[in-house]
């Protein structure tokens, strides 16, 4: 083994912004990127958004293009299965028993789908989504219209798939334990503008309801029968449940893990020479002092670059604000923020009604998330909104809420 080896395990956008980060710090020696899947690392946000809706094409997936790996010498393996790990030995076992050895191990395993343990889940028409061949399977079941598709979850994933099938044409149902949907992440009045917004585009939302069983005809599904005895018809029937860290690896290798792999701020576990990022990471944050895990593309993205940079030695802290965003037909939202601070309304500045608002949330006084729905970009709502909650002071309800007020003079 040569005493520079890095490697990642993980194929996804914190894995492969990890190894693009390595060669533009100058780092020379031997990458090996080990992926589960059998395509180069990609983005996963277009997959619910405009890839699904065919606004975007596969060239719009990759995180870098396909031949980067190659050219920058990085080993880039696809379809590989890890099936162990040795921190005493400075190891990775292989499914096929090969044993990779590293100075530097990052794992970046994302998650995996929750299921429902449903009578019927394995008929044809029934699925999670997760891949980018859940998308493309998805995108050509939806895209002639006139079918009955039945959601069940009513997150960001379910409300964004909902948002699609319906402009595709198609009836749909959207199941969830919420009486509103997003009210644990948004809160009821906000939640209840995009079941709203739903509605006026046809979806029907039976809430809270959960699927007991999926009924089908000749191995195909033909429909849902929720926990109040409403039969459902379904054609398409989409599991949208959330998902869960994968930690088995360090789990059967001694590694710290607490809904999510355990890391302190520059994304080190407690184990030498291993660190964590992405989905998979749940990372001290040092604005709350407390361990965050997020499953967005940005902390994604942050953490593959802040990953890499620790590997090297160099000052690293995954320390920016998280964030994320949706397009569900003609909204656009951007949230920045710590849910976790989260407490009571917030504070609205804009309509709801024009589809044009920004909405604050404050702790003590103190702006600890924000979200603009179809704010102008000239603004930059985002970035301002990042910049209150950094600033850490303590603003007036009112002057939040006022248009007239420029953000950056709340920033004290």
């Amino acid at each position: 083994m040569a005493n520079d080896d890095i490697v990642i395990v993980g194929g996804g956008l914190a894995g492969a912004t990890a190894a693009k980060t390595l060669r533009t710090e100058g780092f020379s020696g031997r990458i090996a990127v080990l992926a589960a899947e059998s395509h180069p690392p990609y983005l996963r946000p277009p997959l619910s958004k405009d890839y699904l809706l065919a606004k975007s094409g596969e060239d719009a997936l990759p995180v870098v293009p396909d031949d980067w790996y190659g050219a920058n010498d990085v080993e880039l393996r696809l379809g590989t299965q890890v099936t162990g790990l040795d921190p005493a030995g400075r190891t990775v076992v292989l499914g096929d028993g090969t044993r990779l050895g590293y100075a530097s191990l990052l794992l970046a395993t994302g998650a995996r789908p929750r299921s429902i343990p449903l009578a019927g889940s394995g008929l044809a028409g029934v699925g999670t989504f997760r891949t980018v061949e859940d998308s493309r399977r998805l995108r050509a079941a939806l895209a002639k219209g006139g079918r009955n598709v039945v959601m069940v979850g009513s997150g960001w994933i379910g409300m964004e798939l909902a948002a699609a099938a319906s402009s595709y044409g198609n009836t749909v149902t959207l199941l969830g334990l919420e009486e509103i949907p997003l009210a644990a992440a948004i809160g009821p009045e906000l939640g209840g503008f995009f079941r709203s917004l739903h509605e006026a585009n046809g979806v029907r939302f039976l809430l809270p309801a959960s699927a007991a069983e999926i009924m089908g005809t000749s191995g195909r599904v033909t429909g849902v029968r929720t926990d109040t005895g409403e039969v459902l018809p379904a054609d398409l029937v989409v599991i949208a449940v959330g998902v869960a860290p994968e930690t088995g690896l360090a789990e059967a290798a001694g590694i710290a893990v607490r809904n999510g792999i355990l890391t302190d701020a520059s994304l080190r576990t407690w184990t030498a020479g291993i660190l964590a990022a992405g989905d998979v990471a749940n990372a001290l944050h040092p604005f709350t002092g407390e361990h965050h895990r997020s499953e967005h593309w940005s902390n994604a993205l942050n953490g593959g670059k802040v990953a890499a940079r620790a590997m090297l030695g160099l000052d690293a802290v995954l320390d920016t604000v998280p964030y994320f965003y949706t397009d569900q037909y003609d909204v656009s939202m951007e949230y920045s923020g710590f849910p976790s601070l989260v407490a009571g309304s917030p504070v609205i500045r804009g309509s709801l009604a024009d589809k044009s608002f920004m909405a604050f949330w404050q702790r003590e006084g103190q702006v600890v998330a924000g979200m603009n729905v179809n704010w102008p970009r000239a603004a930059k709502p985002q970035k301002a909104i990042k910049a209150l909650i950094g600033a850490r002071a303590a603003v007036s309800p009112a002057l939040l809420a006022d248009p007239s007020v420029p953000l950056d003079q709340l920033l004290g």
